[in-house]
Formats: C-alpha cells, structure tokens, sequence
C-alpha cells in the first residue's frame, strides 16, 4: 500500500487530496501545524496524524521520526502547505513581508523536503509533489485573459517561482526520486475567499500524479488541463 504525507492537509485542498487519494486506497498521513485541528480532520478521513509545522526543525525532524518509526518510509510527500501572507504593492512591500511568506512557502518546503529524503529513499518508487501556482507563472502573470494576470500578488507569486525551480532543480540532481510540481489553480477555498472552480477539481493534479505509481515522471509542471506554461 501507498504512503503518502501531505503537509498543510487538515482543510482546503491539502484534505481534498488526502480525502482522494485514501478513497484511491492509499494510507494517508495528515500532517498539520494545528494538532488539534489535524487530529479531527484525520479523523474525519480515517487517516492517520503528525504534527508539522513546516517553519520548524524541531517539528519536522519529530514528524520524520514518526513516520520512521510507523510506517518505515515514505512513498509520496505532498510539500502543499503554504501561505498567503500580507498582501502588498510592490511598491510598499517590505522585506520582513516577503521572508514571512518564503519561511513557508520556500524554506518550509526545502526544509520538509530534505528531512524527508531518507525515508523516500527506503521506498520502491519514491514521489515529491511540490504544489505551486500559476501565479509564479511569468508566462500567465503577463496574459491579460488569464486570471493569474489580475492579481498583484508579488510575495506569494515569487516563491512560488521558487517552488517551481526548486522542484526542476531536485529532479535534476536526484535522479532516484521523482519530483513534479502542480497547479491547482484558483480553488475555492478559505486561501482564495471561496472563489474559483470545486476543491475537488483543485486536488485532481496533485491526486493524478501520486496516483502513477512506477509510471510517474519526474521534472514536470502541470495543472489539471496539462502542461503549465513558464
């Protein structure tokens, strides 16, 4: 059976994910900054629960030597944890904002990321799925028809330029593990004001990929509809 963790997964599209891919008969591990909160949401799923804040070393090394201990290694890491953080022009935006939303949104994952690569290399066919936006996309963000064009969203949009490149960079330099980036796009969630398409709809990238088993790629950027543009 598959293990999988997903970070940031006790609400939104990180329970959606978990939600499709336990139906998908998958062992899943909700990992959640909120004990409390995570507990119930994995709960809910019948999943089970680790404490992880993506911020701190002390959390993700005992999130890591859980799983150790439980389940032994790690077929798939969702890194969907992420935040928004304060929203500024450009033209006001401080440097304290920006490093706020890169401790999660960037740090956060590298940090999750590397913990986790000992148990990933223990499995047969170990994934990382980094999710990002098309909002870091340099293509979208300067395409009048596309909604990533109307939202001046430079801290959260960088880092996830960031998430992408970091997710091209592993798959390059480790060759033993498959690393692929997804875009669910604008979902309706509590993140985006409940404005977009069905969280169902914005899990599908993410559950598609953890999904392939010995067939996933490695070094892609996708979104439900297909290859994202960069």
């Amino acid at each position: 059976m598959t293990t999988t963790l997903i970070s940031g997964a006790n609400r939104g599209l990180g329970y959606e994910m978990a939600r499709q891919l336990i139906e998908a008969g998958q062992k899943v591990w909700v990992a959640a900054r909120d004990a409390e909160n995570g507990r119930k949401a994995a709960e809910r799923l019948g999943a089970d629960f680790v404490q992880l804040d993506v911020t701190d070393d002390a959390s993700v090394d005992a999130a890591v030597e859980t799983l150790r201990a439980q389940a032994g290694h790690l077929d798939v890491l969702i890194n969907n944890a992420g935040i928004l953080g304060e929203v500024a022009a450009p033209d006001k935006m401080t440097a304290d904002q920006v490093r706020h939303v890169y401790e999660t949104n960037v740090f956060g994952l590298v940090r999750v990321t590397h913990a986790f690569l000992p148990l990933l290399r223990a499995a047969a066919v170990p994934s990382v799925i980094n999710v990002t936006s098309g909002l870091g996309s340099f293509t979208l963000v300067q395409d009048p028809k596309r909604v990533e064009s109307q939202y001046p969203l430079a801290a959260y949009g960088s880092s996830k330029s960031a998430v992408t490149m970091l997710t091209v960079q592993y798959a390059k330099a480790i060759p033993d593990v498959r690393f692929n980036a997804v875009d669910p796009g604008q979902t309706a969630t509590e993140f985006t004001g409940r404005i977009g398409h069905s969280v169902e709809e914005g899990a599908e990238a993410a559950v598609r990929i953890a999904t392939l088993g010995p067939n996933t790629p490695t070094g892609t950027v996708t979104d439900r509809a297909g290859v994202l543009p960069w």
